[in-house]
């Protein structure tokens, strides 16, 4: 299967479900890996707004343990999608892609919760268009 992406999508025959991978792959590499990424930089922002967002909540006391972990899990879902973005491009190989977007989606699932729990409603709302594109980027993978 070596090159047979890149050949096909030269050739306007790329198949429309391998198409739909890398669309989606691609942008949730660029949506993880800019979260993530974000994290890193402003690491005292995020942990004092996580603080005060957390609260009232039993997270409250577990923001030094919950930043880590979700920082971890958006990172290394934009890594995988990244690669998994270039491997669909040169081989075929859907896999890195796969483990991504499976990353991605259960990133998802730990900010829902934060926010269902600290009961901001219209943030958890935010996050639902994510976690659908990650469930069809799962889907297409199947």
């Amino acid at each position: 299967m070596e090159n047979t992406i890149l050949q096909a999508l030269a050739e306007g025959g790329l198949p429309g479900h391998v198409l739909l991978q890398i669309l989606l792959t691609f942008f949730v590499a660029i949506l993880f890996l800019q979260s993530g990424l974000d994290k890193i930089a402003n690491y005292k922002g995020e942990q004092a707004f996580y603080q005060e967002h957390f609260k009232k909540t039993f997270l409250g006391n577990m923001v030094p343990l919950i930043l880590p972990m979700i920082t971890l899990f958006e990172v290394a879902a934009g890594i995988l999608c990244g690669v998994g973005t270039v491997t669909l491009l040169l081989s075929g190989n859907p896999n890195w892609g796969f483990m991504g977007m499976l990353i991605a989606a259960l990133s998802i699932i730990q900010l829902f919760f934060g926010q269902r729990m600290a009961k901001d409603y219209a943030g958890a709302a935010t996050l639902v268009p994510y976690f659908l594109l990650t469930i069809v980027g799962l889907w297409s993978y199947m």
